[in-house]
């Protein structure tokens, strides 16, 4: 199964408003192995980024300038992504991005060019529910350096989510179940022990007496007989028709 690992950075979070994608990077798996086979862009966004996302990735316009556009690449990533199942971490904000440079250029939407989508932030919330679950933190949880991650890069970034999705989906198999298993016989672990007598004590004739009054009471309250009184009376059987 080919699994591509992608992350974007953009000049803002709205696409709607104009923003744009600046970065690209995609991480091939293949049978959950990375191939190395990896892609990566920087892309003139044709604008600037907005503040609060530039603090974020760093990329400025004047670095961007020189790089190609979304619509010299996308013929590129098209071929790349095709049929591949998608791995994001918080899909819904990528996916609308790449949907929206699709439809810029008259294409049909990114989702249509892909097998599927894996949310890792949606599985990262349904196996750690309550605690932070952002890309750092899932680091920190399945012990990936990120130390050198000062500012997010889509490159950088879809590598360390390949480590964290192969990491939270990995299940048993790091935890020794190949070794072989001694089948023991626990019969063989036990000493024989003999048995200690039975010791049978019967009723005095004072108990026989109070047990007797019991059941005649219980009779007495039931207007018959109670069910203790029947099973030691049963009715005899009817006689055979003549």
């Amino acid at each position: 199964m080919r699994q591509i690992v992608l992350d974007t950075e953009t000049t803002g979070i709205n696409p709607k408003l104009g923003n744009r994608i600046l970065e690209i990077g995609c991480v091939e798996l293949f049978e959950r192995k990375l191939t190395g086979n990896n892609l990566h862009f920087y892309i003139n966004p044709e604008r600037e980024s907005e503040e609060g996302a530039l603090n974020v990735h760093g990329l400025t316009t004047e670095f961007l300038s020189d790089k190609p556009k979304f619509r010299e690449i996308v013929e590129q990533l098209r071929e790349y992504i095709q049929g591949a199942e998608v791995i994001i971490h918080n899909a819904p904000f990528d996916l609308g991005f790449l949907n929206h440079e699709f439809k810029l250029l008259n294409l049909p939407d990114f989702s249509s060019h892909i097998g599927g989508v894996i949310d890792t932030l949606v599985q990262a919330k349904e196996l750690h529910p309550g605690k932070r679950n952002s890309l750092d933190a899932l680091c920190d949880r399945y012990g990936i350096s990120n130390s050198h991650r000062k500012l997010h890069g889509a490159l950088l970034d879809a590598e360390l989510l390949a480590d964290v999705y192969l990491a939270m989906t990995r299940g048993q198999n790091s935890l020794g179940m190949d070794v072989e298993e001694e089948v023991v016989n626990i019969g063989e672990l036990l000493a024989p022990v003999a048995m200690a007598d039975i010791i049978f004590v019967p009723a005095s004739e004072a108990e026989l007496a109070e047990h007797a009054a019991t059941l005649a009471g219980l009779d007495k309250a039931v207007k018959g007989q109670c069910i203790w009184t029947a099973s030691l009376n049963p009715p005899a059987p009817l006689a055979a028709a003549a």
